[in-house]
């Protein structure tokens, strides 16, 4: 057993001092407040991990070579695709390590990587059907954090359409070569769950849902809903239904569903996403202008957040948590949409990519810990939960996953000087 001091601690009633609590293993045996100090001293605010609930790993290779793009989404997507088309597995496996290690840096514990890209360049397939899978699963354990790999069924171009180009990359050819790929993925190891996603309405017909659905069963299931108003206009004429209406009548709306960005929806699709998850993507749909999602709205309909940095513009979960009330206040000229608990719950939302037992500070849950500085320019002056304001992921000291270290004094213990690693993977994909 070790224990640890912490000098404020964020539990789940709120924030309390002088904070024991006792491991072990990985798991949390005993928080207790109101204790002198003993064990390791832990001087600043301790957090539980955040949660991504989702992400596309390679989309780091964008940060800040977009920056000129006046186009939308939908030119942008072209600059990602060419990214896509130039990743091997050895070339994404050492991106991805990467980019995971930056998220533990800030304060991570958990990813959910929505992944669709599984093919070789040009056309075939690889000797090893889950290359690309596996390359990730090895990232993440290298980098020290939670992985829910979610691999991602996407077999068509739009509505109606076949793949092309760099999409082929990401097709199986139907939703049951999808499932028998998907069903020959078995990871070994402590910190790596298997989930599932349907990219989007526009990737996998209506009729082929069902079979994911039935593939996954009751594993996390994750879909990009409604980013963006073209998506939902080029299913209400092809089919005569919003994409929440299709996943409905195609059984996908469940528990374990994640509806992502959910942005533009209509009261109906609200309603009916319900006991579903909804995951809050802020910087990246600031940065694809998708529009402000009904946060709030999803939120008093039953439907559980959480929150994503999906395309890595910033990897930053206090700044994706702050943004989620943020926007609300741009979108309805109000503050206070959402108070600092329900913002710090949908930033350790763990369980939407099934990990149940993590996320809070308590006896029994996983030993996932976050150590921030409370004196640094821009935490210095904040008090208690508003440190959530305050904090960025620059103000992170230390990680725990699972009970093991993973950053201490700021730097990433198996991943040496993570932005070198980052500026020569990027550069490599860009010459």
């Amino acid at each position: 057993m070790s224990t640890y001091w912490c000098r404020r601690a964020w539990l789940p009633d709120g924030v309390a001092e002088n904070v024991r609590i006792d491991l072990d293993g990985t798991v949390i045996r005993s928080v207790r407040a109101d204790e002198k100090p003993s064990g390791t001293i832990l001087s600043g605010m301790v957090v539980p991990g955040f949660a991504n609930a989702h992400s596309h790993a390679f989309h780091r290779a964008l940060r800040g070579r977009t920056t000129d793009d006046r186009g939308s989404f939908w030119t942008w997507r072209e600059r990602m695709y060419a990214v896509a088309g130039k990743l091997e597995p050895e070339s994404y496996y050492r991106l991805a390590r990467a980019v995971y290690a930056e998220m533990v840096l800030a304060g991570y514990t958990s990813v959910a990587e929505f992944h669709y890209l599984h093919h070789p360049a040009r056309a075939g397939r690889y000797d090893a059907a889950n290359a690309f899978s596996y390359a990730l699963v090895a990232a993440a354990s290298d980098a020290g954090i939670r992985l829910t790999l979610l691999d991602t069924c996407y077999v068509a171009g739009g509505f109606g359409k076949p793949t092309e180009g760099v999409q082929r990359r990401f097709d199986d050819g139907d939703a049951e070569a999808w499932a028998v790929r998907f069903g020959s993925f078995r990871p070994v190891g402590d910190l790596v769950r298997v989930g599932a996603a349907i990219h989007s309405v526009r990737a996998v017909p209506a009729e082929q849902i069902p079979i994911v659905v039935e593939a996954v069963g009751d594993r996390p299931l994750h879909v990009h809903l409604s980013e963006q108003p073209r998506e939902n206009e080029e299913c209400r004429n092809h089919t005569g239904h919003t994409p929440t209406e299709l996943l409905s009548a195609a059984g996908a709306l469940t528990p374990n569903t994640v509806a992502v960005h959910a942005t533009h929806l209509t009261d109906g699709d609200i309603a009916a996403l319900s006991g579903c998850w909804a995951c809050l993507c802020p910087s990246t749909e600031a940065d694809l202008a998708d529009g402000i999602g009904p946060a709030r709205r999803l939120a008093e309909a039953g439907a559980r957040l959480c929150l994503g940095s999906d395309g890595q513009t910033i990897i930053d979960p206090w700044f994706e948590a702050r943004a989620l009330e943020l926007h609300e206040r741009l979108g309805s000229g109000q503050r206070g949409r959402f108070d600092v608990a329900e913002l710090l719950r949908a930033g350790t939302a763990h369980a939407a990519s099934g990990w149940s037992e993590v996320g809070a500070l308590a006896p029994g849950q996983g030993a996932d810990l976050v150590h921030i500085t409370t004196e640094s320019v821009r935490t210095a002056g904040a008090s208690g939960p508003g440190m959530l304001y305050a904090a960025t992921a620059s103000d992170v000291s230390d990680v725990m996953v699972a009970g093991r270290w993973v950053v201490r004094d700021g730097a990433h213990e198996t991943v040496p000087d993570v932005a070198r690693v980052l500026d020569r993977e990027i550069g490599a994909l860009w010459s």
